[in-house]
């Protein structure tokens, strides 16, 4: 499709951090003179994918995106498998840990699947789950395995070129190793061709013009192995730099804890005579500990405990913002995640600047095509707070209390909030009410909260959150809850308003307290405001 020029003006200035990796891209490229542009993300087989795996895809495809409004070259993004790596140690969530133990250090596409169904290999499995959790989220890629790669030869011209160049590569490497490492290290890992496993050996002999390597196997017999045709791998240091010279890669993120290494990759790609592509570096997801998120140590969220609470879209914002700053990924974030989306595709149509449409996150993670807007405007927080009042599991409870506030919304009509509803409840039974603690009112507290009843009940059923927020302030107004505005008006301070969580809620925080009302009912709101009163909600 066309790109308008004021919208690729916009882009060629945009502040938006995906437009400023793109606007390096096309420098690169208006350089080199190149017809196309390759994206590259990389992914280990040796466990599922997971949500590191989902962000690293959806920020490259959004630098992608922000690419292609740019420029008219054609573009690919390439999701690259190191399944022709030995597997190291057996994880902890296959079946049964015995059935692995004789294929350890094998490569991940020879290892045994241990999972059942018709896949080759437990490499071959986990490729197949990387797939089906990318085509889930409806990402435009191309899959690439590194075990067809070298075994249909696209890396040997690289690898007969990485034994011409073994003593750069070597001078680039021992620097970075102790001094034990050294002694035993080469950056080609043959595969023995007796027992299989991808050995780290040291070489006796490298011969470019037979494109060999001499080693001592397992049994301590001398072999010469030609290095093509996938009879070896490199170690995955220089691996990165060999890919990225033979595949021509222009762009490729990775976490914080690839940063120190990554003056080798691009050392050993030149010296392999390539140019070493861009990159970003992000930050890593801390856990609520402020722990970094380990699949080993189970810390942190999982995609699937994300996508139980909330869509993919909040999940998506939570990797846009700000991902070169160390971020909490645990189950706390969501609720506000959910919510800022909201906010921010309801801003979306009210955009008319262009540069101001892209910076808008929605515009990323669309990739340009936001939907509209859903009608309502209830948000996450305030579903969690009706879900704590209603106290119910059941969707047609929760819409009664919606349809009855807004009689123009329903599920049919608006799907997204429909969506929201069940994840409401299920936040709600699952960290909401376990964590819940209602503050006893003391007898100032009490006689305020019964003032506010009252108040309450000069107001028609259905009065719109303006007027009910009116009448909490006005209430609000008093000893010990005034507070002296710039103008030297008298205002309400939040200690009103956190006495109205704390006492009605059970929580230290929530929605606006207009809103909630409108949505719960008058009625029902001063019924609640009773049990408080009478010491009800304290358990």
């Amino acid at each position: 499709m066309p790109v308008s020029p004021a919208l690729r003006a916009a882009a060629l200035d945009s502040k938006a951090w995906p437009f400023e990796e793109a606007r390096k891209i096309l420098k690169r490229v208006e350089k080199s003179g190149q017809k196309n542009v390759l994206f590259e993300t990389g992914y280990g087989p040796s466990g599922l994918p997971h949500i590191g795996t989902f962000g690293e895809v959806a920020r490259t495809t959004m630098v992608r995106r922000a690419f292609e409004l740019m420029s008219d070259l054609p573009t690919r993004l390439l999701c690259f498998s190191d399944d022709m790596d030995g597997m190291r140690k057996i994880p902890d969530n296959v079946p049964d840990k015995k059935f692995l133990e004789p294929h350890l250090q094998r490569p991940l596409t020879v290892v045994p699947n241990p999972f059942g169904g018709n896949y080759e290999s437990f490499g071959h499995h986990n490729n197949a789950m990387l797939r089906r959790f990318l085509d889930t989220f409806g990402f435009d890629y191309e899959f690439a395995s590194a075990t067809e790669y070298y075994k249909a030869g696209r890396f040997d011209e690289v690898l007969i070129r990485a034994l011409e160049k073994y003593n750069e590569i070597m001078a680039v490497m021992l620097p970075t190793l102790g001094e034990e490492r050294q002694a035993t290290y080469s950056p080609f890992l043959p595969i023995s061709p007796t027992s299989g496993r991808v050995l780290y050996v040291p070489l006796k002999d490298v011969n470019p013009k037979q494109g060999t390597i001499t080693f001592a196997d397992e049994d301590g017999t001398d072999v010469t192995l030609d290095v093509r045709g996938g009879r070896t791998k490199l170690q995955w240091k220089p691996d990165f730099g060999m890919r990225w010279a033979a595949l021509n890669v222009d762009f490729e993120m990775f976490g914080k804890d690839h940063q120190t290494n990554a003056p080798i990759y691009d050392r050993i790609c030149e010296i392999l005579g390539g140019k070493a592509p861009e990159h970003y570096v992000y930050e890593l997801f801390l856990d609520e500990n402020g722990q970094k998120i380990s699949k080993s140590k189970g810390n942190g969220l999982t995609i699937d405990e994300w996508l139980t609470y909330a869509d993919t879209e909040s999940l998506a914002l939570y990797m846009y913002n700000k991902p070169r700053e160390a971020k909490k990924l645990y189950f706390d974030v969501i609720p506000r995640a959910v919510d800022e989306y909201a906010q921010f595709l309801a801003a979306y149509p009210k955009q008319a600047d262009a540069k101001d449409k892209l910076m808008n996150p929605v515009w990323h993670i669309h990739g340009g095509k936001p939907p509209a807007p859903e009608a309502g405007n209830v948000t996450f927080a305030l579903l969690l707070n009706l879900a704590t009042v209603a106290n119910t599991e059941d969707k047609a409870v929760m819409w009664a209390f919606i349809r009855r506030y807004m009689p123009e919304l329903s599920p049919e009509t608006n799907p997204r909030l429909d969506k929201l509803v069940g994840y409401a409840i299920r936040y709600y039974q699952d960290f909401v009410k376990p964590a819940k603690q209602y503050k006893r009112a003391d007898e100032g507290e009490a006689k305020a909260l019964s003032d506010l009843a009252d108040a309450f009940a000069s107001l028609p059923e259905g009065a719109v959150p303006e007027d009910i927020q009116k009448v909490v302030y006005d209430v609000g107004r008093r000893e010990p809850y005034t507070t002296t505005q710039k103008d030297g008006s008298v205002g309400v301070a939040q200690a009103w308003f956190n006495l109205l969580y704390q006492v009605l809620l059970g929580e230290e925080r929530g929605p606006r307290f207009g809103s909630f009302v409108a949505l719960y009912g008058i009625a029902n709101t001063r019924e609640l405001i009773a049990k408080a009163l009478r010491g009800e909600l304290v358990k």
